[in-house]
């Protein structure tokens, strides 16, 4: 059984309190003497002993829910959190947020947009906001200074790197933007996102569960903390996997093949994401049911305990469980979610997925890519869940389109290329890097093929490890950014799907090379400039 939190205890140790509080009143109500004459210097140290107490717990109070300031080092300056809030709730948001970066091991600090001002701005080199829109398009009352004083400067800002939450509700005509206007604002000052603003229309738990799975990437490693809502999964199976870069210099990479139990399969876009609820290995399981002597087989809320703890983080040494099953099933804390760029379309009867067998500090599986790709058995249950991603789907068949990407991010790319090709559509130019090009060439033979047969205008690889006169995709990009200005003045959008770390921002400054400023900004604003990394 897990412990009680610190808030139960805190609750009943106040209660107790209360109640002492109450006897001694009532001893007093009842005495003989009433209230006639001034009270006795004992009941004047009573009083005075009370307000002081309740004076202390006040400070108390507020000193345990003062913002925490976590010190920074030479190598990790404190990342902030910037909240903008009308009701609360971008507040609230911003808190957990802290939870979330911190449990990664990074130092945070937390401030009010009212808090913020140009010195901070420069002085920091990670800032994330959790930005709310008031009214028709308004900025929350609070964040006016900042909006008055810091955005009519011109500020230098070009070692600042920064992220958005958006909230917002689409029922008003002007949605999400304020976060908008702050981000456009941080561009407009050299200051570089880390990824596309994440916007949340009235709340959606799908939009939080990625603005989650982004802050555990921000410290190079996906947080085990549940999600903050727990997604709805569906029934899915495991039809095959299969390593695809044997041989690489890199991490083993698996391409996964997943249909629904039912037969029944939904649509989406190219561009969209699944959400994965990952699994322990069964022998993890079994091997902590031994050591805490507890049956797996024993059936709680109609599913095997066993099943629950797959299902869930495996209680510490320090959190011992209770000899009562269903105490243990109800303090469970479920297993966060994992999301995956989907490789393939409707038309092909399948989700197909690429990725990269992730490794802990200790040499084991990460939790998502350990259960897709060694774990899971084939034909076994997979829960999964779509999540539309809007600000990653392609423009009209007519227009052209550039897609840019590495690694595991052409799972993505390959989506829109699928789609475009049944739609007739042959302006795309595909850029792609990897390490080697005999092991890592990810859907190389089909791409190739594409090429030949006209659906890929222009195909350019680049693989670092083979040597040649570009290593990286963005070095390609370079050396073609008299054409990249071409395709796009010819009304080209821009997709770039891959890493955020290293490529995505190297691929922005080339972007910002060829068009200026102002340029790739009127290419945001327009849509024409859209990413998906992680």
């Amino acid at each position: 059984m897990s412990r009680p939190s610190r808030a139960v205890v805190g609750n009943l140790l106040v209660l107790a309190a209360l109640a002492v509080l109450a006897f001694l009143l009532l001893r007093l109500h009842l005495q003989k003497d009433g209230w006639q004459g001034a009270p006795p210097a004992s009941h004047w140290r009573w009083a005075i002993g009370s307000v002081l107490g309740y004076a202390a717990l006040c400070a108390l109070v507020w000193w345990r829910g003062r913002p925490r300031d976590d010190a920074g080092s030479e190598a990790q300056a404190p990342i902030l959190l910037v909240w903008a809030s009308q009701t609360g709730f971008a507040q609230q948001l911003c808190e957990r947020s802290a939870e979330t970066l911190r449990a990664a091991g990074l130092p945070i600090r937390i401030r009010g947009l009212h808090q913020i001002d140009s010195t901070a701005l420069q002085q920091a080199t990670q800032v994330l906001f959790v930005a709310s829109t008031t009214g028709e398009g308004d900025a929350p009352d609070h964040a006016l200074p900042f909006l008055r004083t810091v955005m009519p400067q011109s500020l230098a800002l070009p070692n600042l790197h920064y992220g958005v939450l958006a909230l917002g509700d689409r029922g008003y005509g002007h949605f999400c933007a304020f976060g908008h206007q702050l981000d456009m604002w941080l561009r407009r000052q050299g200051a570089h996102p880390l990824f596309d603003t994440v916007e949340v229309d009235n709340a959606d738990p799908a939009a939080l569960r990625h603005w989650q799975q982004l802050l555990g990437q921000l410290g190079g490693t996906a947080t085990d903390l549940p999600d903050w809502t727990p997604a709805e999964y569906q029934h899915w199976r495991l039809q095959s996997r299969a390593l695809q870069n044997a041989g690489s210099p890199g991490a083993a990479t698996w391409a996964v093949t997943l249909v629904p139990a039912d037969g029944v399969l939904p649509i989406w876009q190219a561009g969209d994401v699944v959400e994965i609820g990952p699994r322990h290995a069964p022998t993890a399981v079994d091997a902590w049911l031994a050591n805490a002597a507890l049956d797996g087989a024993q059936v709680i809320d109609g599913v095997a305990l066993r099943e629950h703890l797959s299902r869930a983080h495996l209680p510490t040494a320090e959190e011992t469980p209770s000899a009562d099953a269903a105490s243990l099933v109800s303090a469970l804390r479920p297993l966060p979610h994992r999301e995956y760029s989907i490789a393939s379309m409707p038309v092909e009867g399948r989700v197909q997925l690429l990725l990269r067998r992730q490794l802990r500090p200790d040499g084991t599986p990460g939790l998502g890519s350990g259960w897709l790709c060694d774990h899971a058995a084939l034909g076994g249950r997979i829960d999964l869940r779509f999540r539309s991603n809007p600000n990653f789907h392609a423009p009209a068949a007519d227009a052209p389109l550039i897609l840019i990407g590495n690694g595991t991010g052409i799972a993505g790319l390959r989506a829109h290329l699928l789609a475009r090709r049944d739609a007739g559509a042959r302006r795309n130019w595909l850029l792609f890097g990897e390490r080697t090009a005999a092991h890592d060439f990810y859907f190389g033979d089909e791409l190739q093929a594409w090429h030949q047969a006209g659906w890929i205008e222009r195909l350019d690889t680049v693989f670092s490890r083979d040597g040649g006169e570009h290593r990286y995709v963005q070095d390609r990009l370079q050396a073609n950014i008299d054409t990249l200005w071409q395709w796009v003045r010819e009304g080209a959008t821009i997709l770039v799907c891959g890493s955020l770390q290293g490529m995505a921002p190297a691929v922005d400054a080339v972007i910002e090379r060829a068009l200026g400023r102002e340029g790739k900004e009127a290419l945001i604003v327009a849509g024409r400039y859209r990413r998906d990394v992680y």
